[in-house]
């Protein structure tokens, strides 16, 4: 399949923007045509889950209706209105001997992605990739076979109504763990692999990969609450961050408060959250200011308990978060650097210095500044869609677009020169 894949990327990475953009269009109409298929794959899907015992969350992440479908297919046509970068010169230069150096964006040639029940990645990484004038390999997982075969349906079909091979966008899900295992094997073969989901698949990949890896890290996500912090503003963005989608990488996981706004802050963001069937872990601090309330009748409806260590290191994916009170700021950055997955990070300050300092020290892919971490997104930063979420600093950080699908060769243009 790896090979199928390379030989129909030659012929892709030759063609046109013009040829690739009504590829993506009229993959983006297919998909709105034939949604309430795909959809009626997904709650078949969403059912098996819903039996199996997955959580709420992760279930959230699987169902693919038709409202989603559109959105997704939205996307499509976004990418298909940005720039291309194959082709692009990115830097160059004339040699003293006259020589013209050029260094230019190429494909990267076969994307592998494992993920696990998200669909939308399906269609998200089959438009970067053909936009980027790549094949691409999918492992999307068990949980969401039907979906994603009812969306490579669709999507090769296309593919081949445009004249293209449809072992641009093939799947692996047919043979199970076994076509992860020798998607890991396939150095050579295939020329990037990118790992999407829960902490364990990513290790797993990472450990196990002889071909080149990207690591898309979990997101044990923070928000600073800094002594100079809009603490009207902050509620609802920790609120927006937390609750919105529980069970994607970019929602916030724990929340650092300054001891200073502490007192004051605590009980206001505990009962919000409280509000939202939000579970609280806490530090001993936290515990006594919200436990001390109401005449040390605590906060009605607040499921709260003491955190324990792994708490901090956790990505709970779920209505759950873990709040400490720090002394300073210096000690929340350090406390960040030390449990972060290095996903995203968030201040919430009105002190200049305070928010330089901490966008300097914090040593994570995106920092928010008063503003919700849930804007981590490849869509939301304008590039279209997105691969994943790179949490590593080779060759990609952040959200992975169009460029971060490319590599880049140089092409040297003589007129006879010869090295004395």
């Amino acid at each position: 399949m790896a090979t199928a894949a390379s030989q129909a990327q030659q012929k892709l990475s030759k063609a046109s923007t013009e040829a690739k953009n009504e590829l993506l269009v009229g993959i983006a109409d297919a998909l709105v045509e034939q949604a309430s298929d795909i959809e009626n794959a997904n709650d078949l899907d969403v059912q098996d889950a819903f039996e199996s015992g997955m959580d709420e969350g992760l279930i959230d992440r699987l169902r693919f209706n038709v409202e989603r479908v559109a959105a997704t297919a939205q996307g499509v046509r976004n990418v298909a209105a940005l720039a291309d970068p194959v082709g692009e010169i990115v830097r160059g230069n004339n040699l003293p001997n006259g020589m013209r150096l050029n260094q230019i964006r190429v494909p990267l040639g076969v994307v592998g992605m494992i993920y696990e029940a998200r669909p939308n990645v399906t269609v998200d990484v089959a438009s970067l990739a053909l936009k980027s004038g790549n094949a691409v390999l999918l492992r999307g997982g068990h949980a969401a076979k039907r979906t994603n075969a009812a969306i490579l349906q669709v999507v090769g079909s296309v593919i081949e109504g445009h004249g293209f091979d449809s072992a641009l966008v093939a799947s692996v899900d047919a043979y199970g763990r076994q076509g992860a295992t020798a998607m890991m094997q396939a150095r050579g073969y295939i020329d990037l692999l990118v790992p999407r989901g829960g902490a364990g698949l990513i290790r797993a990949v990472v450990e196990q990969s002889k071909v080149p890896v990207i690591e898309t890290g979990a997101g044990n996500v923070h928000i600073y609450v800094d002594a100079s912090g809009n603490l009207d503003e902050a509620v609802p963005i920790i609120l927006n961050a937390k609750t919105q989608r529980v069970g994607v990488c970019n929602s916030a996981e724990k929340l650092l408060v300054h001891r200073d706004v502490a007192d004051t802050f605590i009980p206001v963001i505990a009962k919000a959250l409280a509000m939202a069937n939000v579970v609280l872990r806490v530090d001993e601090s936290t515990y006594d200011i919200v436990a001390g309330l109401n005449g040390g009748n605590g906060i009605e409806g607040l499921d709260m308990q003491h955190a324990v260590e792994e708490d901090w290191d956790t990505e709970y994916l779920a209505l759950k978060m873990g709040v400490r009170i720090v002394d300073s700021m210096q000690e929340a950055i350090e406390h960040i650097n030390a449990h972060s997955t290095g996903h995203t990070e968030a201040i919430i300050s009105e002190d200049y210095s305070a928010i330089e300092e901490f966008t300097k020290s914090v040593d994570s892919a995106v920092i928010m500044v008063n503003a919700s971490t849930r804007f981590t997104d490849g869509g939301m930063f304008g590039l279209g869609a997105e691969l994943g979420i790179s949490t590593q600093k080779m060759h990609a950080r952040g959200p992975m677009g169009l460029q971060e699908l490319t590599t880049t060769k140089w092409i040297g243009y003589g007129t006879g020169q010869v090295r004395a």
